[in-house]
């Protein structure tokens, strides 16, 4: 039996990057295989979680300051640099994401949402501008050309909208969303329980 995990993510969303980088090893130390799942977080706070635009246009400034200690925190922790966007928050992520399902077909996933996630997060960059997507195709390894042909194919959109339905079916709303079979994992702050999940699955290294 296979250890698996869901990660349904949406690279405009910092604690989905931390989690990004916090899954990988987790994964490799516990043999487990990550169905990555890219979504349109929007989509989801449209259909089922719009009282985040509530706290975006009022936001509460004791949250506010604490949410940016705890993200320079788990960053430290992580080894990564983190800082909240100073000029475009939240920013359009849709070519972005369609554009990990070119990634994906390539076998280019991880090395594309990090450099994804490390030109938002960590450079300020805004993710829908066409010259910041083609450093990011680039970086990952992607032909120019064909990245910006695919993510405008219809088969690409349609993907983004079916994975961004099927994490709402599930009883998902908002991004990182993790599933150990049907168990679902909300957050970075949720990678202990998503280990005790998997942990309880067979070992498939032994016999």
């Amino acid at each position: 039996m296979t250890r698996r995990l869901d990660f349904y993510f949406d690279c405009s969303s910092p604690w989905t990057y931390l989690a990004f980088h916090a899954v990988q090893p987790l994964a490799a130390e516990l043999a487990a295989t990550v169905d990555w799942k890219p979504i349109l977080v929007g989509g989801v706070f449209n259909a089922v979680n719009q009282t985040v635009y509530d706290s975006r246009s009022k936001p509460n400034p004791l949250k506010q300051g604490y949410m940016l200690k705890d993200l320079a925190a788990w960053a430290k922790l992580y080894g990564l640099a983190i800082k909240f966007p100073p000029t475009v928050f939240p920013v359009n992520s849709v070519k972005c994401m369609r554009g990990a399902f070119v990634a994906l077909d390539e076998g280019k996933l991880v090395p594309y949402a990090t450099a994804a996630f490390e030109a938002y997060w960590g450079a300020d960059r805004d993710l829908s501008k066409e010259d910041v997507l083609a450093d990011i195709a680039a970086r990952a390894g992607i032909e120019r050309q064909r990245f910006f042909a695919g993510i405008e194919t219809d088969g690409c959109k349609a993907r983004l909208r079916a994975n961004t339905d099927e994490l709402i079916g599930r009883g998902g709303f908002g991004s990182p969303t993790l599933f150990v079979g049907e168990q679902m994992f909300f957050g970075n702050d949720r990678l202990a329980l998503v280990r005790a999940a998997l942990e309880a699955l067979p070992d498939p290294q032994k016999p």
